[in-house]
């Protein structure tokens, strides 16, 4: 199932990590992951995000806010009674684990290039195996995988595709137009349009589009940490001005946001 990040060899497992025939080794950390992003697949020292982000996204998604977000996700991957399936950019492993409560009898992966976010998704389901890894050079075999899960992640379309096994398929989580409207319109002058369905153009021909379905729900934000959380954990924590940014933190009252997401399902057919 899992191949070496540097020839593409199968790995098998040895004493406390994996080894490849060439003798690439890659040892298990001690929090229980693998570490299969070598230093030449790297664009930065420490990719992915970083430690403040995991915290943010961590104890903003502990306190249940998009609870109803992952319970859907893990009703259709249950539909779908996947026997091996992988979390693609797992981050701090929320939704991974509701997958893998859903997916009990099946197999279960989950990656992302952020070491820091992988540490703790760990103690999330410690049965799975999380590993830090690239997005766009999956080190796991071809048609390996009978279900995929892209929540709120950038995603290699092509190697998605390269992934699946025929009849398995690809259940992409990600934000409508109305996601966070009324956060942005109190963060910008001018709230930018944003396309639902633009990454329907980018789907591989071998990817059939089977299922879309919307969930939208509100969301009241009552203390100022949540609030702060939820900027920290997206891209306006850093795109809006700081005076904005304190404006919605530090609000009295309690600050309603609109919460709706768009799950695909793309389903390999050959």
């Amino acid at each position: 199932m899992l191949t070496c990040p540097i020839c593409s060899a199968p790995l098998a497992a040895l004493d406390n990590g994996v080894a490849c025939p060439a003798g690439h080794r890659f040892d298990r950390a001690r929090q229980g992951y693998l570490n299969l992003l070598p230093v030449q697949h790297k664009n930065s020292r420490d990719p992915g995000d970083n430690q403040a982000m995991v915290e943010a996204r961590r104890d903003f998604l502990n306190q249940g806010h998009y609870a109803p977000v992952a319970q859907r996700l893990a009703e259709l991957a249950a539909e779908r009674r996947p026997a091996r399936w992988l979390d693609i950019g797992c981050g701090e492993g929320y939704y991974t684990a509701q997958l893998a409560a859903a997916l009990p009898n099946a197999d279960g992966y989950a990656l992302d290039i952020s070491r820091e976010a992988v540490k703790r998704a760990c103690r999330r389901a410690p049965s799975l195996q999380w590993l830090v890894a690239s997005m766009a050079r999956v080190p796991l075999a071809d048609a390996s995988c009978d279900f995929l899960a892209s929540v709120f992640s950038p995603l290699d379309w092509h190697e998605a595709t390269r992934l699946l096994a025929p009849g398995g398929g690809l259940m992409r989580v990600g934000p409508t137009r109305d996601h966070l409207l009324e956060l942005r319109e109190r963060l910008y002058d001018e709230v930018r349009e944003y396309v639902d369905d633009k990454h329907l153009a980018q789907v591989p021909t071998a990817l059939t589009h089977t299922h879309s379905e919307t969930l939208t729900f509100k969301l009241k934000l009552i203390d100022g940490q949540s609030r702060a959380d939820l900027l920290a954990m997206t891209p306006h924590g850093w795109r809006a001005s700081a005076d904005r940014r304190a404006e919605v933190i530090e609000q009295p009252r309690p600050f309603v946001v609109t919460v709706s997401m768009r799950y695909d399902y793309f389903q390999r057919q050959d």
